[in-house]
């Protein structure tokens, strides 16, 4: 299902990028002043801001002409950046998810693209709905030297923040390994003279076994770094799909879309996913606990398998009618402003009511099947998640959940235990 938002209004995270390099450029130009005007206008810089004008009125097509002129013109890193970056918003638009990813792709390996742009821009919002943002998320996160090394250092710092002794384990065992193996070291001598004999010759025996230590250890603990590296590694991946999860849209009961990010510290969302039967009936048992369940700010989110591959009428704003289009936050708007005014926390609660619809049901089929791979429970089975306040995952099951259970688990939001979740 093809995705678009609304290209009425030109974002805000692309006028500061071009106010970047609109300065260098005009730097430039005062220090040539014998230039002519007619010989600066067909200058990639000219380009970029013509197609941000041509998309900020709808000709995404015309747009996308003038972006790629830009490129053509030899532009500096910001200019080719920016160039880039604007591209990949206008296939978003269309849909092409593919060319949109190759952009960014150049943009983030050439020209110092931060990703975390990708993830915060609205105007990328369709684009993080489909299977190649998900492919791009993972080379991000995979990190190195290639495109995604600044992905993967904010991955680590969260990751070190979840596990702060997982770097003092890491040094425990090189430093023993080292000194085991320098032990190791002085030890084989040994044990070619008490094999040799002598009457200085050490005890075979004893030698033997201090060698034996010595490797034994050193095993033990390359085998405890290569599991500790591997344990950093899921938990990245688990971080990276916590991420795409918090982008995932949902549309409340009032018909307005949001990110699931906007619902952090507000709500403790319950995933529902499974056959229509399995899932209808699981909401009518919560329905008896409703009462103590929005207490605890529970708010159910059913996902029916299946409902993502339906064919649908392709439609604005995440796939949903006109008038949810229509409550979707202005791409214009500067997206750190666009959260923070969301969760001034007044107006969203009043919005929220015990259950919340899915936008974009393939999508959070794809991310609800990628976390029962992680976990090894069989893609397709009926699950329930629930996740924190902050919009990690909490834990997870088979089935549908027992709500008595889940009473029990989870604190009132005014209690201290909740704030700790915060």
């Amino acid at each position: 299902m093809q995705t678009h938002t609304n290209p009425n209004a030109k974002s805000t995270y692309r006028r500061r990028m071009m106010d970047e390099w609109s300065w260098a450029s005009k730097m430039g130009e005062e220090d040539d002043e014998s230039e002519s005007p007619e010989a600066n206008v067909e200058t990639a810089e000219f380009y970029v801001n013509s197609g941000l004008q041509l998309f900020s009125k709808g000709r995404v097509k015309d747009a996308l002409v003038q972006f790629e002129t830009a490129l053509n013109l030899d532009p500096n890193p910001l200019e080719a950046q920016a160039a880039l970056y604007n591209k990949a918003c206008c296939h978003a638009y269309r849909g092409e998810g593919k060319k949109a990813a190759d952009c960014l792709r150049t943009a983030l390996r050439e020209y110092n693209l931060k990703f975390g742009t990708i993830l915060n821009d609205p105007d990328l919002a369709s684009f993080r709905a489909l299977p190649e943002f998900k492919e791009l998320q993972e080379e991000a996160r995979l990190g190195g030297e290639d495109i995604g090394y600044g992905f993967r250092r904010d991955l680590k710092l969260i990751s070190e923040v979840q596990a702060p002794f997982r770097g003092v384990r890491r040094f425990f065992y090189v430093a023993f390994s080292a000194a085991a193996g320098i032990s190791l070291f002085f030890t084989i001598p040994r044990i070619f003279r008490a094999i040799k004999g002598g009457d200085d010759a050490p005890d075979l025996w004893e030698t033997a076994g201090n060698a034996a230590i010595n490797i034994g250890g050193i095993i033990v603990l390359v085998a405890l770094f290569i599991w500790d590296n591997k344990k950093e590694e899921e938990q990245l991946a688990q971080i990276s799909r916590d991420e795409s999860l918090s982008r995932l849209p949902l549309r409340l009961s009032t018909n307005r879309v949001v990110e699931l990010v906007q619902l952090r510290d507000t709500v403790r969302p319950v995933i529902l996913a499974g056959e229509k039967e399995a899932v209808s009936l699981a909401i009518q048992k919560a329905e008896r606990f409703r009462t103590d369940l929005l207490r605890r700010g529970v708010l159910l989110v059913p996902v029916i398998w299946g409902q993502g591959t339906a064919p649908q009428v392709e439609k604005k704003g995440f796939g949903v009618p006109r008038k949810a289009a229509d409550a979707l936050p202005s791409i214009g708007e500067d997206f750190e402003k666009r959260a923070q005014s969301i969760t001034s926390r007044s107006k969203l609660k009043a919005e929220i009511r015990f259950k919340a619809e899915v936008v974009s049901p393939a999508e959070w089929e794809r991310w609800i099947r990628d976390q029962q791979k992680s976990e090894g429970v069989a893609p397709g089975e009926d699950v329930y998640i629930i996740l924190r306040l902050d919009g990690r995952v909490r834990r997870s099951g088979k089935g549908m959940p027992d709500w008595q259970q889940i009473l029990q688990e989870l604190p009132p939001l005014e209690a201290i235990l909740s704030k700790l979740e915060r």
